[in-house]
């Protein structure tokens, strides 16, 4: 489905970034302030519980000794990101991409706002497979996958055409 004007494509990337935003704000709040009030792990199910960590580091703690004293520098990095993710998201014509790129962006300036407020980013989600975890993450995180998925998934379906049936090629509009 085609998305016309930029009006309209700023009003769907921004709702994409204000929900992945206002979910990931949200779930960081209860998660710090009531859920683990005291800090622990709460097993949800047999592969996945609640563990509150703190991410200093990019994606999966890597370059955590690079930023730690500089978590300002790391998040002005990623707010550049998100912002061209959403000019992107204003440039593309199709709906899904416009939402996936919106949901990505909103999900990479929750983690920003996370590192200006905190120094580094809240994650409390753990999936893991007996004893081998997968790294902690959050509802950004999640928001930044879903985004990623629908981008993809929405590569593989072609576009519409945006040329009326008068206008194709080998047609004349003077002509029945």
């Amino acid at each position: 489905m085609q998305s016309g004007t930029l009006l309209g494509r700023a009003a769907l990337a921004g709702a994409a970034l204000a929900i992945a935003l206002a979910i990931d704000f949200v779930s960081k709040w209860l998660i710090v302030n009531i859920v683990m009030v005291p800090p622990r792990t709460i097993e949800i199910a047999p592969f996945f519980n609640l563990t509150l960590g703190f991410n200093t580091g990019v994606s999966f703690g890597m370059f955590r000794e690079l930023f730690l004293e500089q978590p300002l520098l790391l998040a002005a990095i990623m707010a550049a990101i998100a912002a061209g993710l959403f000019v992107w998201a204003l440039r593309t014509t199709r709906r899904i991409e416009t939402f996936a790129l919106g949901l990505v962006a909103g999900g990479a300036a929750g983690n920003v706002v996370d590192r200006v407020l905190h120094g580094a980013v809240t994650d409390f989600l753990d999936l893991h497979v007996g004893d081998w975890h997968w790294p902690a993450f959050n509802m950004a995180d999640v928001m930044i996958t879903a985004g990623v998925v629908l981008l993809l998934t929405g590569s593989l379906w072609p576009a519409r055409s945006t040329v009326s049936i008068a206008e194709r090629p080998g047609r004349s509009r003077f002509t029945g």
